[in-house]
Order: structure tokens, then C-alpha cells, then sequence
């Protein structure tokens, strides 16, 4: 689906994977450098490495049991481990070293996002043979910010594990809602609007605010032009300002649910001839995972 976007923007591309809930043991996404220091060289690897042992010096101090570690690129590592403590003190611990950022921590999703397009990144990151329940994804061309890992879709944020959130459109109180968010104790890694409305939806899920009742507050406190979708480990919902200006498509039957900016998208996993549905008269929706 979204290499049939590929016309939208081949600058990065990002996939929020659901694989089986797993409660005693969280899975990290963590990147320690851009893809551009790679390319620029000039003692990187030996900084990278030094950024690695400081992260799991800062893991094993936490109490955090590290069963397993895979790197899919010298700068993306995969995690997975136990940890009875403080999951965001940790997180925050970590993110504290220069140039280190989590992607995704939680009990079933993955966050993975680098430079070029779709095919490109599941490629290097062996999404193919990722076994799951549901996903969402972006493919982008910067406009408002860089082009780099951090700029790119999805987004995550503590300290609700397992959300994700992908955007289209121009959130236009970015800077006061952000302030808001900061003044909470919230952290922002990116300058892009989109991450407020991850912060935004984790923030309310944390503090017992249902999916539902957050996409609805969105509309009244967020402002712009913009649709966006949320996941969590077992739902997925969308909203859209009052406007509706960007679209939204959506394939709905007893066995799946897709929805995409485009129907193209859509016809590149359902050639048949299918009825489509954009659902403009609604502002909300949410669906069990």
C-alpha cells in the first residue's frame, strides 16, 4: 500500500507494527545516529559504538534484563526485554545520551522509519517476515521539516506504550499545544507537527481517557486542516477536523480493515473490483484490533 504512494513522497518512510502482545517482555526501537552520519564518516562508527555501550550500561543499571539484540543497520537497534521498574524513567534515561532516541517501546509494537521508500525500508528491516495483527504506515516528502529519521512517520510517545500515530494536513496551534504538553513533563525529539498529536493521544491515554473520547477532544483543541490515525495494541481509530479537506478512503469486510489516503492504495492489496467508502460525514471512528 503505501509503495503506491510512493508518488506522495519518496524522502522516508515508516511502518507501526503490532506483533503478538507479549506482557512480560517489552520490544525497544532505538536509533543512535542519523543515516546521514553514517555517510559523512569521520569516526562515526567509534561514536555509535560508544553511544551503544553507554545504552545498555544505562539498561543494565535500571534492571532491565536484555534478552535478545538485532541490528538492522549500524544505526537502528531492536531490544527486547524484561523490566519490572520504571519503563519511563528508563526511556527518559536513555534518551538523555546525545544522539540516541527511542522509536517504539512496548509490549507488542515496533516502530521502524528510515530514509527512502517503502520497499527500501522493509527490505533492510526484514519486514517481510514480521507476523502480526495490524500496522500502520506513512511515506512522506518533507516540507515544513528536515529530511531525516526524526522528521519521519510514525510517531510514538511516552509514556502510554504501544501508540502510534500518522498524520496528513497542518496542525496550526502546534507551538502553543506543544508548550502545553512540555509544561506536563512530555518530550518532543522533532520539530514536526505531527508529534504533537502522538504526545497529544498519549498524554490522555495514560490519564484514562478512552481512544474514542481523545480523537473527539482532538477536534475541538487541535487546530488546522488534518487527518490522522491512531493505533494502540488493540484498536485503531481516525479523525478529522470539521473540514474534512483531506481525504480519507476506507475498505471495510468481515476479515480486514484498510484505509489509506488514496484508493490506489487500497487497490494494490484489492485489485477486485471493490466499494470503496470515504467517510466524510464522519469525524470519528474506532475499531477493535
Amino acid at each position: 500500500m503505501l509503495q503506491a504512494l510512493k508518488h506522495r513522497g519518496p524522502d522516508s518512510t515508516g511502518f507501526a507494527v503490532y506483533g503478538p502482545p507479549n506482557p512480560g517482555d517489552y520490544v525497544m526501537r532505538v536509533k543512535v545516529a542519523e543515516r546521514e552520519d553514517i555517510e559523512r564518516g569521520h569516526g562515526i562508527m567509534d561514536v555509535i559504538s560508544g553511544r551503544i555501550a553507554e545504552l545498555e550500561k544505562r539498561l543494565d543499571a535500571h534492571g532491565a534484563n536484555v534478552k535478545q539484540k538485532d541490528e538492522a543497520t549500524p544505526y537502528a537497534l531492536r531490544y527486547v526485554m524484561s523490566h519490572d521498574g520504571d519503563t519511563a524513567a528508563m526511556a527518559a534515561n536513555i534518551e538523555e545520551i546525545d544522539g540516541v532516541e527511542i522509536l517504539s517501546f512496548g509490549n507488542g509494537l515496533e516502530l521502524i522509519k528510515d530514509l527512502g521508500d517503502a520497499g527500501e525500508v522493509a527490505e533492510t528491516y526484514q519486514l517481510n517476515d514480521f507476523n502480526g495483527t495490524h500496522a500502520i504506515g506513512h511515506t512522506r516528502m518533507a516540507t515544513e521539516s528536515d529530511v531525516d529519521i526524526r522528521s519521519a512517520h510514525p510517531y510514538w510517545a511516552f509514556p502510554y506504550n504501544d501508540v502510534s500515530v500518522v498524520h496528513n494536513g497542518q496542525i496550526t496551534n502546534y507551538w502553543l499545544m506543544r508548550r502545553q504538553m512540555e509544561r506536563k513533563g512530555h518530550r518532543f525529539m522533532s520539530n514536526c507537527d505531527s508529534e504533537l498529536l502522538a504526545v497529544y493521544t498519549a498524554h490522555n491515554l495514560a490519564n484514562g481517557v478512552s481512544l474514542d473520547d481523545s480523537l473527539r477532544r482532538s477536534i475541538e483543541e487541535i487546530d488546522g486542516v488534518f487527518t490522522y490515525l491512531v493505533a494502540t495494541k488493540d484498536q485503531l481509530g481516525m479523525a478529522k477536523d470539521t473540514m474534512a479537506a483531506k481525504p480519507l478512503v476506507l475498505y471495510e469486510s468481515d476479515d480486514l480493515i484498510a484505509m489509506a489516503s488514496e484508493e490506489v492504495a487500497i487497490r494494490a492489496i484489492l485489485p477486485q473490483e471493490i466499494d470503496t467508502y470515504d467517510p466524510y460525514d464522519e469525524e470519528v471512528r474506532v475499531w477493535q484490533a
